[in-house]
């Protein structure tokens, strides 16, 4: 009985221990994370921007991205007017389906969805890139040409991410509610006349403007988690995949978490 006893206090103990290193192990990343975006910010203030590389960036994250926005805007707000409209012909209301997709797409469908495929997308990119230029040396050949590989690697691509996010966003809305537009008068009967008045009296242009706060901030998550785990990639190809992988995933879950936060202080605080 006492070494059953003593069995399960070892147990315990190595769980306990586990779960300690585990935590501390956690700490330890969100405090490195923590202090890459702090040089971020340090690198931006004293140096200058390079235009070149701040341009191509630009380029990746704004116009290649842009049939993904089209495709996903469009179908988001079709599915948002479809949903909305069968939830509110169950209580007779149908009139209020337009406002709803379109108030649905402008707060919360654009900035998340466009945040979350850009993620997917120019996140990932940036963890590959920067992870195969780490394994591959070429980061400590730009330290041996004098160049800052932070600011010739890190701050081009997270400032291209902050400035073409929420334009892609504008694009994600009005796609979204054009089409739930075009769904609700022609495919569901809805009165145009009263549709347009409804969404004109409803839609106010701090939607659009919490939309776009949180669409910036999207950008900076997603490309700050993106530079950061391809910086900091080790162990060769299979760190590579790995530091890709949890770009995506990791900028994905902070996109969502913090559009919950920027909602809720958003609105407290009668900006949104």
């Amino acid at each position: 009985m006492q070494r059953r006893g003593f069995a399960l206090l070892i147990h315990f103990l190595e769980m306990a221990t586990a779960l300690g290193d585990l935590f501390l192990n956690k700490m330890q990343s969100v405090g490195n994370f923590s202090l890459f975006a702090y040089k971020f910010i340090i690198t931006f203030i004293r140096y200058p921007i390079n235009r070149k590389q701040l341009i191509q960036h630009m380029y990746v994250v704004g116009i290649d991205s842009f049939y993904i926005i089209f495709v996903t805007g469009a179908f988001a707000g079709l599915a948002l007017a479809l949903q909305s409209y069968i939830g509110f012909s169950r209580v007779h209301a149908e009139h209020f389906t337009g406002v709803a997709a379109t108030l649905g797409v402008v707060r919360e469908l654009g900035p998340v969805l466009t945040g979350i495929l850009v993620s997917a997308k120019t996140g990932s990119s940036f963890a590959a890139e920067l992870g195969t230029m780490k394994i591959t040396e070429q980061v400590d050949a730009l330290k041996t040409l004098c160049i800052d590989p932070f600011n010739f690697l890190i701050v081009p691509r997270i400032l291209a991410s902050i400035i073409m996010l929420p334009f892609m966003t504008i694009f994600a809305m009005f796609f979204g509610v054009f089409s739930s537009y075009l769904l609700c008068i022609y495919g569901f009967g809805i009165n145009e006349q009263a549709y347009v008045q409804i969404v004109e009296e409803h839609l106010k242009l701090s939607d659009i403007s919490g939309g776009l706060i949180k669409s910036i901030v999207f950008g900076f998550l997603l490309s700050l988690v993106g530079t950061y785990m391809g910086y900091k990639t080790e162990g060769g190809a299979r760190g590579v995949g790995i530091a890709t992988t949890q770009a995506v995933v990791i900028g994905a879950i902070l996109i969502l978490i913090s559009n919950y936060i920027l909602a809720s202080f958003l609105y407290n605080t009668g900006i949104s």
